[in-house]
């Protein structure tokens, strides 16, 4: 039996990877969540120290348009983030 590798990401990677794809500078995500920048940096390089409000993902999945379990939890059967 062999064993493959899985690479497990971090909400922030995940959020930052998603941004990226988007186009999409912290600010700008930011200002369409309507969070202070500061909360995306955080979030992005693991500076939080809980998981960040349910409420505050729930924006920012919205405007990636991509499913917060996803977001949070790298969840699959949530659907995958979108090919845009």
């Amino acid at each position: 039996m062999s064993v493959f590798p899985v690479e497990i990401k971090s909400v922030g990677e995940r959020l930052r990877e998603t941004r990226l794809k988007r186009v999409l500078t912290q600010q700008q995500l930011a200002d369409a969540a309507r969070v202070q920048p500061v909360t995306i940096s955080r979030i992005e390089n693991g500076k939080i120290g809980a998981l960040p409000r349910q409420s505050t993902m729930q924006r920012i999945a919205a405007v990636l348009q991509v499913p917060v379990a996803w977001l949070m939890y790298g969840d699959d059967n949530a659907g995958n983030e979108c090919d845009c």
